[in-house]
């Protein structure tokens, strides 16, 4: 049977679509377009990366302006939200109400 098997093997053992002995997908013209798109993209990400905008000399502290106000900002933001300063006579108003030894 194996012998059989192994010189008129007909199909692909298991799932035929997973596996080390799976079924070869075929390529279609719009697998080889959507290939071609992919790496005409790549090459021009490479192209771009590859010329920079700024110099090394430029690039060092360009940003650290806008950090800095973007941290004020930020400070800024939640001291809006927080609440105002309360006395301790102000937590502690509800115990003057029953007050009687004086």
């Amino acid at each position: 049977m194996f012998l059989t098997l192994a010189l008129l093997r007909k199909g692909i053992p298991g799932k035929q679509w997973i596996g080390k002995h799976r079924r070869p997908r075929l390529i279609t013209w719009q697998m080889k377009r959507n290939m071609l798109a992919h790496l005409e993209r790549e090459d021009q990400n490479e192209y771009w990366l590859s010329r920079p905008f700024m110099t090394k000399e430029q690039e060092h502290g360009h940003a650290s302006e806008r950090r800095a106000q973007d941290w004020i900002n930020i400070k800024e933001a939640q001291f809006k939200n927080f609440p105002q300063h309360k006395s301790i006579t102000d937590h502690l108003s509800n115990l003057r109400i029953t007050k009687t030894w004086s």
